[in-house]
């Protein structure tokens, strides 16, 4: 089941047995796998409630117009993953992933109460404290989850799949209760829940963060505290610091363009000089992690359509349409049914994985990617049918919109929840953070070209334009995205072969 072998880690002897008692767990889950469930699933509350309240707020509330809303969304949310790049690097070399992960918290609650203050004068500050909380936050969690386990354990697959259960479950329940809190109580009180989510993510932390042994302490906890505290203290004033640029690129769109374009040629740059000291199995199985980093830009780049443009098309083209004859608020239907899905197929799909392993059948991780993109084309096909179900307001159907949701589902299980697991397996671990923040940093790739996809699809800002004509604008590009993302998934089947020979053996 698992390598039995004392860990490689630079730890004292008393940590090496503590992290080998962790880890030569019995059963199927380590005990404080469910620790970082809880600590995930609030935190994910937040996130999910966050993302699905900004296109409506900034449309109804800041008075955007479609196209500029798609772009400001677009930003933000490429931000949010572009930092945590930097958050699994100070990891890495500086704060180690628990004081990570405790600034991180402390960050959002911080701009969960500037923003339930005053939500729109306020609204790009909180932003900006939640984009920098997030960035220390969100790689080191998932870097903390491979480490429970052995480098050649089987059972860390399942313990991906239970920890992306924690979440949806945040994503669901964010994602209902925040848009229907902001729309029929207030926008102030919608965006105080980030802060009390976000305490209790951090309390369930602080209270079981010493059943982790080594796992996530400093790797500069042996230096002197002077120099030690001098240079955590140090990020933290530079993370305080970086909040100015922050809110002048999230609100001048410009801006991102330019860093965007720079950030990830420099990641590439600095991952090269790293690997410069690698073996060549390692150096094999990082250029495969590559090609799953780059195809997880046009997943997310299409998924992520999500928080923007079909947040929009359940605004103008879906409110007030019921679902099977009950009253739902299509935005919360929007925002919430890809995590349902999730919830109830994850166990699902992995009970299929396990049943097709035991009969030699399982696809690899290549062509479970293959299977996402497929699922993928297919949802946005179904999204661009329901022009076919829409009355003669231009009203679609809410039935449809769902069943859209359930096929993408399908396909973001066979990507996620196995790219979370093949980076921590595919990078070596002195620079799993790393990897981690480069996978994250895919995904702000994925949500910058979201956002001017969105942008692409929404008609003039200036324009009248009726119900209808933005239900053939937006389904319009909902058909090329299908056709691309079949494309994709073709692509991903012929690289089969060779992507499996520079895993190295990796499933």
């Amino acid at each position: 089941m698992h390598n039995p072998t004392t860990p490689s880690d630079d730890l004292r002897s008393s940590e090496q047995e503590s992290l080998l008692a962790i880890r030569n767990f019995s059963g199927t889950y380590p005990k404080q796998i469910w620790s970082l469930f809880m600590v995930e699933m609030w935190e994910r509350f937040c996130f999910y409630g966050m993302r699905g309240m900004l296109m409506v707020f900034m449309v109804t509330q800041l008075g955007l117009g479609d196209g500029s809303a798609n772009l400001q969304y677009g930003s933000i949310q490429s931000f949010v993953y572009a930092f945590t790049f930097v958050g699994g690097l100070l990891a890495d070399r500086f704060l180690g992933f628990r004081k990570s992960l405790l600034w991180g918290s402390i960050l959002m609650c911080i701009g969960g109460i500037l923003m339930g203050m005053d939500p729109v004068n306020n609204f790009y500050l909180g932003i900006c404290f939640n984009i920098i909380g997030s960035g220390f936050f969100k790689p080191n969690i998932s870097t903390m989850v491979g480490q429970l386990y052995h480098e050649n354990d089987s059972r860390r697959d399942a313990g991906f799949s239970l920890f992306y259960a924690g979440i949806n479950i945040g994503a669901f329940l964010g994602g209902t209760i925040m848009i229907l809190v902001a729309k029929n109580v207030s926008w102030s009180a919608a965006f105080y829940l980030v802060a009390v989510a976000m305490c209790l993510s951090l309390l369930v932390f602080l209270v079981t963060k010493n059943t982790f042994g080594p796992i996530g302490l400093s790797p500069l906890r042996h230096l002197p505290k002077i120099p030690r505290l001098s240079r955590e203290t140090f990020i933290y004033a530079v993370s305080l610091l970086s909040i100015l640029p922050v809110w002048l690129m999230i609100t001048d769109t410009r801006y991102t363009d330019l860093f965007m374009t720079i950030i990830g040629p420099l990641t590439l740059v600095y991952l090269v000089w790293e690997m410069r000291s690698l073996g060549r199995a390692e150096n094999l199985r990082l250029g495969a992690a590559m090609i799953f980093i780059l195809f997880s830009v046009v997943f997310w780049a299409f998924f992520e359509q999500s928080g923007g443009s079909l947040s929009q098309f359940a605004l103008y083209n879906l409110q007030g349409q019921g679902f099977f004859g009950f009253s739902m608020d299509a935005n919360a239907a929007n925002n919430s049914a890809n995590a349902f899905f999730v919830i109830v197929l994850a166990p699902v799909l992995g009970m299929l994985w396990v049943w097709l392993s035991k009969r030699n059948a399982e696809p690899n991780s290549t062509l479970k990617f293959a299977l996402a993109f497929g699922m993928l084309g297919l949802a946005f096909l179904a999204f661009y049918a329901n022009r076919y179900f829409a009355n003669n307001q231009g009203m679609a159907s809410l039935e449809i919109f769902v069943l859209a949701y359930l096929i993408i589902s399908v396909g973001e299980l066979c990507l996620s929840p196995i790219g979370l697991s093949l980076m921590t397996k595919l990078s070596p671990l002195r620079m799993q953070g790393l990897i981690m923040g480069m996978w994250f940093l895919a995904s702000a790739y994925g949500q910058y070209v979201a956002g001017l996809l969105g942008a692409g699809m929404s008609l003039s800002d200036e324009g009248n334009n009726s119900v209808q004509d933005k239900l053939i604008a937006y389904t319009d590009g909902y058909l090329q995205l299908g056709i691309y993302a079949l494309g994709a998934a073709v692509l991903l089947a012929l690289l089969n072969r060779p992507v499996k020979q520079m895993m190295q053996g990796i499933h």
